[in-house]
């Protein structure tokens, strides 16, 4: 608990200058991934960690979003984006790892550049798989560990300092648990040095 009291603290304090750190890497490396993912959102959707609303105002007309947020100080700014633009999102603080809903409560779960940063990755995604209807679309996009090895050496060293200061890893890689989680990948694309990987994935059974 300790621990994820620090983490939930750091982001918090890390709230304000969010939108300018993720816009240069939105720039230079994620490209049009937030609309690539919100694109393919339909129906009752949940995005999980959605820290300040960066995607809120990418999703389709006609969608019924609830996001949830374990920083306070995250959630303060979606809320605020969410009144600025009108979009009507129901935003609530939660934990990725214990989400509060039903089981197949949602025909999409969006998670955008967060499990990175979630201290049980795994926990996150059997949750999501929880939450999902039969059929359900989970849409991911990520950092994730390099195809190239200096890349990878350079990771390893930023981890030193990131995953004790924010628990921030850059080494993960979600899609290698999507199946044993119950879930099946139906479409992916990998770039830039294969430091970010976008997918759809859908829950079988």
């Amino acid at each position: 608990m300790e621990r994820s009291e620090k983490l939930r603290r750091y982001w918090d304090r890390s709230a304000p200058s969010y939108d300018g750190v993720m816009a240069r890497f939105d720039r230079y490396l994620a490209g049009d991934s937030r609309r690539w993912i919100c694109s393919r959102a339909g129906g009752d959707v949940l995005e999980v960690a959605i820290g300040t609303g960066l995607n809120l105002q990418l999703y389709p007309a006609g969608t019924h979003l609830t996001g949830v947020e374990w920083s306070p100080g995250m959630l303060d700014l979606a809320r605020r984006r969410n009144d600025e633009l009108g979009t009507g999102a129901e935003l609530r603080e939660g934990d990725a790892r214990a989400l509060q809903f039903p089981d197949g409560a949602f025909d999409t779960v969006v998670c955008t550049f967060s499990l990175c940063a979630i201290p049980d990755h795994e926990q996150a995604i059997t949750e999501m798989h929880r939450v999902l209807r039969p059929g359900g679309l989970l849409l991911l996009a990520d950092h994730v560990v390099s195809t190239a090895w200096p890349v990878r050496l350079l990771q390893r060293a930023a981890e030193l300092v990131t995953v004790p200061m924010g628990g921030e890893h850059f080494r993960r890689r979600p899609s290698r648990h999507l199946a044993a989680a119950g879930f099946e990948v139906v479409e992916s694309e990998r770039f830039k040095l294969g430091l970010i990987e976008r997918l759809a994935a859908r829950r079988r059974g």
